[in-house]
């Protein structure tokens, strides 16, 4: 069982957030070579209710790696590669110049579709696709060889390229091919609307902060939890984010022993298929695999965005959602991580809030000594 006194300087990261009005609470989940040893829940979930680790909390981001593994799964069974081209499933996919858009560039970001609105949650799917089909490229921008990461368009046609060769929703296909087969069974991409209404308070609310006081967004209202976004729209308790990290450390097994990725799977979506590049979103070099971001201490332990803490081994991977989230597995140290927090105040001030979380999880732990970077 979990001993949350593990964690004195994570929990007073926790409690000094809430205190200074970043979050009003936060959930945390540390796992060891696949022992839970961290589960709490800490704070509020609204200014009246207490937040619990069976809240329903928005991953956004953080959920990127799951439809990533997806994308993995039909390329094991032969359905799809990473060097597809785009538009080989999605003809009108090929407008305004885009025809050489692959797969691996969409799961690097390195893409290039012009950022406009995707007008998620109010448009329908279809609407989306088509409008996103129809986006043109970045400015002399050649695909593959600049780096731009891409919050949701990109994810909305990695998700169509699914549906059309499966034939079904892409809520459904990772569903019953990633969140059951990995006991996930409180995660959604779209919840059901029965089940919306069964959750009720246990669906998390997170808050904008805006002169000190906290709005909630509309992340927790039936029109976004009822819609797909493969980039953004995933919730759950957090610590069934660390199954899923769980399952990448070994070697693509289940608790339950389900094979749900291949190892060899795992080593291309983990290993560095964009080094050194700069990235226009972020303005920050970035390393990327295929949907997952890899350690990218070395362009800057102290400015590195989405990071893992000061103290994460070189080849931890993982993805960070807005001003929120965190997952990443750290395979040196056979170590999971994965937090949400329930205020979003600023990238620079949620940066620096999880450089800190992450890295008094090492301290707690006693890892930090080995690999301290920058």
């Amino acid at each position: 069982m979990p001993t949350n006194h593990q964690f004195p300087k994570t929990i007073e990261i926790v409690r000094e957030g809430i205190a200074n009005k970043l979050h009003l609470g936060m959930q945390v989940y540390v796992s060891q070579a696949g022992n839970v040893i961290g589960d709490f829940a800490i704070g509020m979930n609204r200014e009246d209710e207490v937040l619990t680790p069976e809240t329903l909390c928005s991953w956004l981001s953080s959920g990127k790696p799951i439809t990533a593994a997806a994308v993995f799964q039909f390329i094991e069974n032969g359905k799809l590669s990473v060097n597809d081209r785009v538009s080989s499933i999605i003809p009108e996919f090929a407008a305004r110049g885009k025809e050489e858009v692959t797969v691996a560039h969409l799961l690097t970001h390195t893409g290039g579709l012009r950022p406009v609105s995707s007008g998620w949650p109010h448009r329908s799917w279809d609407e989306i696709v088509a409008k996103t089909s129809n986006t043109p490229l970045r400015k002399d921008w050649t695909p593959g060889e600049n780096a731009a990461y891409d919050p949701a368009l990109s994810w909305f046609i990695l998700g169509e390229i699914l549906q059309r060769l499966e034939g079904k929703p892409i809520d459904q296909i990772v569903r019953q091919n990633i969140l059951e087969p990995l006991d996930m069974v409180d995660c959604w991409m779209v919840v059901p609307k029965h089940l919306y209404l069964a959750y009720g308070d246990r669906i998390g609310v997170l808050h904008t902060i805006v002169d000190q006081e906290f709005r909630p967004t509309q992340g927790h209202e039936e029109v976004a939890c009822r819609s797909a976004s493969p980039g953004g729209s995933m919730r759950g308790p957090i610590s069934q984010l660390g199954n899923f990290y769980e399952m990448m450390l070994q070697g693509g097994v289940s608790r339950s022993g389900r094979q749900i990725l291949s190892p060899e799977s795992i080593s291309q979506m983990t290993s560095r298929q964009r080094v050194g590049m700069f990235d226009l979103t972020f303005q920050h070099k970035l390393d990327f695999g295929y949907g997952v971001i890899v350690n990218s201490n070395r362009y800057g332990a102290e400015t590195v965005p989405y990071g893992f803490g000061r103290y994460a081994s070189d080849d931890s991977f993982g993805h960070g959602g807005a001003q929120s989230s965190i997952g990443f597995a750290d395979p040196e140290h056979q170590l999971v991580v994965a937090a949400v927090a329930n205020g979003c105040p600023g990238e620079k001030l949620h940066n620096e809030r999880f450089r800190e979380l992450n890295s008094a999880i090492y301290e707690d732990l006693g890892l930090s000594d080995s690999n301290s970077e920058g």
